[in-house]
């Protein structure tokens, strides 16, 4: 990804959120390469669904079984 200094001045949260997630910035100035935005550590990548800490938080929902019949009836509406 390539910002000019502007963008760095105005969305530096953003851009150090975009780094953070392994994508390198390229900032310009006066449309030339003038720095390079990276993480310091790069975060794991190879983490397995079963590694991480959300998978299965609703697995002994009883209510969830069938999730299509789930989703409908949170679709059809309070009055429906």
């Amino acid at each position: 990804m390539q910002i000019t200094v502007k963008d760095l001045r105005i969305h530096t949260k953003e851009l150090l959120d975009t780094a953070l997630q392994g994508e390198e910035v390229i900032i310009t100035y006066r449309g030339k390469p003038w720095a390079k935005l990276v993480p310091i550590q790069t975060q794991r990548t190879d983490e397995s669904e079963d590694d991480h800490h959300l998978f299965g938080i609703w697995k002994d929902r009883d209510d969830m079984q069938d999730v299509e019949e789930y989703l409908r009836n949170l679709r059809r509406g309070r009055f429906a």
